[in-house]
């Protein structure tokens, strides 16, 4: 009975949180379906009579000879090449940390302890300073390269590959001659999976949803990330006469949202294998 009555208020707790969290989705979804003359007409937690979401989505695709797929294919190549690049350099260099010994392996853990400190915003003008001398503002790579950087990834990968990888294994394999590569990609990698999955979504929703760097980095909008973009086509929606593409910012932004949801579905299952890893001892 006493764990009964615990449940209860922790349940209320958690349905707040969900209907919290469920409740600008159910939003977006619901005024997505609605045409512009629809959104002033009902624009709320209701369905209008027009069901236009396919049309927005047409409309959302074409406008402006297609910009918003052009934003979305430089988001993609920003994750791609950004986020699974930080998650690759994440996971090499947390492995080395927890498996190597070699000097000033303290300070090294003390650089990343700060760094994980310090806001990426802080370090937006100083970088764009340094990419201005160098050349390189106005271009994918200055997306690019800062979005390598993941201190709380390499923190992540060096805690959990500490405690995921028994040194008996690696002991094991030198034994049987497998070099230090062929021990990390065939044997250690696989372990290291839901470590992996955990850091790549980290670092795709931050480089997904990265507004501050490309803001002060593009100015060519064929560079825009979707987050720029939509920001772009609010600003406009905000002026006078562009309340015609106020419903495209809603069918976009659900757009924007959907990709990020069906990574989160497709890798929980990777991501949830690893909560209970080492939790029984034999």
């Amino acid at each position: 009975m006493r764990n009964s009555r615990r449940s209860v208020p922790l349940t209320l707790v958690a349905g707040v949180v969900l209907l919290y969290s469920l409740l600008p989705l159910v939003w977006l979804v619901i005024n997505a379906t609605k045409s512009q003359p629809g959104l002033f007409r009902s624009f709320g937690l209701w369905f209008d009579r027009d069901f236009a979401l396919f049309d927005n989505i047409s409309d959302t695709l074409r406008y402006d000879d297609g910009i918003f797929v052009r934003w979305l294919l430089n988001t993609l190549m920003y994750v791609v090449a950004g986020a699974g690049g930080a998650t690759l350099l994440a996971v090499m260099g947390g492995y080395a940390l927890a498996k190597f010994d070699f000097p000033g392996k303290r300070a090294v853990f003390a650089v990343v302890i700060g760094a994980v400190a310090v806001p990426g915003t802080a370090l937006a003008v100083p970088t764009f300073l340094m990419f201005s001398e160098m050349g390189l503002t106005n271009t994918p790579w200055a997306v690019i390269i800062p979005s390598l950087i993941s201190p709380f990834g390499l923190y992540l990968m060096w805690t959990f590959a500490e405690q995921a990888i028994p040194d008996e294994l690696i002991e094991a394999a030198r034994v049987d001659g497998a070099g230090e590569f062929r021990t990390f990609f065939r044997i250690c990698l696989p372990v290291l999976a839901p470590g992996i999955v955990t850091v790549l979504l980290f670092t795709t929703v931050a480089t997904w949803n990265n507004y501050f760097l490309p803001l002060i980095m593009l100015k060519n909008p064929d560079w825009y990330p979707l987050t720029l973009g939509l920001n772009a086509w609010n600003q406009q929606a905000g002026t006078a006469g562009g309340e015609a593409v106020f419903n495209l910012v809603i069918t976009a932004s659900l757009l924007t949202i959907l990709p990020l949801i069906a990574a989160f579905l497709c890798l929980q299952r990777y991501w949830q294998s690893g909560l209970t890893a080492g939790s029984v001892k034999e």
